[in-house]
């Protein structure tokens, strides 16, 4: 795994979610054997200590965001902490910043709501929104890649562990959650508190969580004072499941943590405190994730207390919301994001004599003999014979696949007129990342547009799920069961015309 530089901003206007969404792609990249660091020109001090926390690197940019000037001291940076991918998120980030660092010869993603840059000439672009589409980025370059929808919701580590968690819903939702992100100018905040001391709702317990940027703390403390009901206020908290679990339903902005809600099966009325929330918030409420209550300008405290005692005593619609998030955001999000940049490093050139011993090392793996049709050791003379005759066939297609240079695994096709038989393998300590299915689609499909071949056949033993699993997501569409050698194998194909 290679460093990744991220360069993002947060304060008490624009928020703290650019950041925070990142922290979660910066985690998944640690998990997978990289290092981070952030470039900021502003951050909160509770969010750079918690960055430092992370063992991610905090460094101090000083030219206004988005500039030229901004720019050049980004890909300085990365220059100096040999940082081959640059994730940017924010909206000052336009055509020009992109072209800039992809013209320094950097790996570029850009994390995106609306399509706001014009054109993108990044590697990748992110939306993780649930209205995210292609016709929002009509303008990019050829081999840009879209990474678009919930499936690639950004979560934090500290969500990881509750995947596959369901909710019990309680009857009547006595507990609530209110979290209206890490700023919160307008302090929308002030007006839940009031309409949480109106409900009439019998047993009401509320936990408020207010941002590291929020700067109405005092105001809200006061406003809590003398309530009777039970309103606690929680500032800068580092574990949002432990009280996503503890509530009934959430009362939230229309950011990046309804996505977190959704994960947690925690039904929400959702406000829309920025033009950028509304889609999101229609969105959700479309989906039956989440109850989309619209601008907080246009609702008093009684209409939020009535809205509140509504969706407490409504198990049913809470049940229906709360399975439905769960469906939407599987908590895997950043993985995958991690997952498509590293794989973005796949490079492939033919087999050659010098790759004998390291092709052979790999043959014998135990793993790889298990899950071959002829599960033997392969002796050195038999490999040398039989590579050999592989290089000097014209009719076989044989290449060594390359993970940001370091030999990753080997993929051979046998011509067999128009069609071709494919075999696949990875190298023991590339196993896990994702590689397999991204090998066999990269090359493949190049096979198939370069009229090499039309068909592709592969046969699999049916008890190895991973080259199954690895060759679905490629596009291969299995046919049946077949024998091979004596042991039952499942043959799938991938045919010009249904390539992913």
């Amino acid at each position: 795994m290679t460093h990744l530089l991220i360069r993002a901003d947060g304060n008490s206007t624009i928020g703290t979610g650019h950041l925070m969404r990142c922290l979660a792609l910066g985690q998944a990249w640690q998990e997978a054997g990289g290092t981070v660091n952030f470039a900021v020109t502003k951050a909160p001090p509770a969010l750079e200590k918690r960055l430092c926390q992370e063992t991610m690197g905090v460094n101090q940019l000083t030219e206004l965001p988005g500039t030229p000037q901004d720019a050049r001291q980004t890909i300085t940076l990365a220059q100096k902490l040999s940082a081959k991918w640059v994730v940017v998120d924010g909206y000052h980030f336009d055509g020009d910043f992109q072209w800039a660092l992809k013209q320094a010869g950097l790996r570029l993603l850009v994390v995106d709501d609306y399509g706001h840059a014009g054109h993108y000439y990044a590697d990748m672009v992110l939306n993780q929104n649930i209205y995210a589409q292609p016709s929002l980025y009509p303008s990019h370059e050829p081999d840009t890649r879209l990474l678009l929808g919930p499936e690639y919701a950004l979560l934090r580590r500290e969500f990881w562990s509750w995947r596959g968690w369901r909710r019990e819903i309680a009857p009547l939702a006595r507990k609530v959650l209110v979290t209206l992100g890490g700023a919160d100018p307008d302090n929308v905040t002030l007006k839940v508190i009031r309409a949480l001391r109106q409900t009439k709702l019998e047993g009401l317990q509320a936990v408020v969580v207010v941002g590291s940027s929020n700067p109405h703390w005092e105001t809200l403390r006061a406003a809590i004072n003398g309530s009777q009901q039970s309103i606690r206020l929680e500032r800068d908290v580092t574990d949002m499941p432990a009280l996503m679990t503890w509530a009934d339903l959430a009362i939230s902005a229309g950011g990046s943590t309804c996505w977190e809600l959704a994960f947690m099966g925690l039904p929400s009325l959702v406000l829309i405190l920025a033009d950028n929330q509304r889609r999101v918030a229609e969105g959700l409420d479309a989906a039956g994730v989440a109850f989309n209550l619209g601008r907080p300008a246009n609702l008093s405290p009684a209409t939020l207390a009535n809205a509140l005692h509504a969706l407490a005593h409504q198990a049913e619609q809470r049940t229906v919301s709360a399975r439905r998030g769960q469906e939407l955001i599987d908590g895997c999000g950043a993985a995958r994001v991690a997952q498509q940049m590293r794989t973005c490093d796949l490079t492939f050139r033919p087999v050659q004599a010098e790759d004998c011993r390291l092709i052979w090392e790999w043959a014998n793996d135990p793993s790889t003999r298990a899950n071959s049709f002829s599960s033997e050791p392969i002796s050195w003379e038999a490999h040398l014979t039989w590579f050999k005759a592989k290089l000097a066939d014209p009719q076989c297609r044989f290449y060594l696949v390359l993970a940001a240079g370091e030999p990753a695994g080997q993929i051979r096709y046998q011509l067999e007129g128009e069609e071709a038989v494919v075999s696949v393998g990875l190298a023991p300590n590339q196993r896990g990342r994702g590689y397999g299915s991204q090998i066999i689609r990269l090359v493949s499909q190049q096979l198939l547009a370069n009229g090499v071949t039309r068909l592709i056949r592969a046969y699999v033993k049916p008890d190895n799920a991973a080259s199954l699993g690895a060759f679905s997501k490629a596009g291969f569409v299995a046919q049946g069961v077949t024998e091979i050698q004596g042991s039952q194998a499942i043959p799938l194909v991938l045919r010009r015309e249904t390539q992913p």
